[in-house]
């Protein structure tokens, strides 16, 4: 029985640190704001909570969320739609593309998941981390000739699916990332 604590401790710590290196790589190199650790059900405190909820509310791994300092993904039907509004605009105008909050699930190369796995993560997330939302009400940056309920705006905000960015770190700390999808999602057309 040891043991089998042993190991989860062991995978605990191993999580941790993985979180850790993706942390201060998005923090110090990508510059993304506002991070915040989401705790796995095997983290501290999980004892306190009944089994059955913690299941429901809290990620079988430990996830990250943040704001990159760009936008990371448009949807390619969203790209369609803003092209066709901005050329509605005339004279060049653009419409804004303020970066979305974003979920970050760090592995390790050498973890050989399975889609079982990641189905778990994926279901206990919001399309939109804890606060998100409350952060992005204020920083809505319409135009005035903008209209609110806009075609392109069906895929922002918690209106879009459910996504991560799965950031794998290599044995030398260097992290790679791979936007991730809950599910099926149209290709880009060239």
């Amino acid at each position: 029985m040891t043991n089998v604590a042993a190991t989860t401790d062991d995978h605990s710590v191993h999580f941790r640190h993985l979180a850790d290196i993706v942390r201060n790589n998005l923090e110090n190199q990508q510059d993304w704001t506002q991070l915040r650790v989401h705790l796995s059900h095997d983290d501290d405190g999980a004892d306190r909570v009944d089994p059955g909820q913690r299941a429901r509310s809290r990620p079988p791994r430990i996830l990250l969320s943040g704001l990159p300092p760009r936008r990371l993904y448009i949807h390619p039907d969203e790209q369609i739609e803003i092209f066709r509004a901005e050329r509605a605009l005339g004279n060049g105008r653009r419409i804004p593309q303020p970066p979305e909050y974003e979920w970050v699930l760090p592995m390790h190369l050498a973890e050989t998941p399975s889609v079982g796995q990641f189905a778990a993560v994926f279901d206990v997330m919001d399309a939109l981390p804890p606060g998100a939302t409350a952060s992005l009400d204020g920083a809505d940056s319409r135009s005035p000739n903008e209209d609110g309920d806009a075609q392109w705006k069906q895929w922002r905000r918690a209106k879009r699916g459910k996504r991560l960015l799965l950031a794998v770190v290599q044995d030398d700390s260097s992290v790679v990332y791979y936007m991730m999808h809950d599910g099926i999602v149209k290709p880009r057309q060239n």
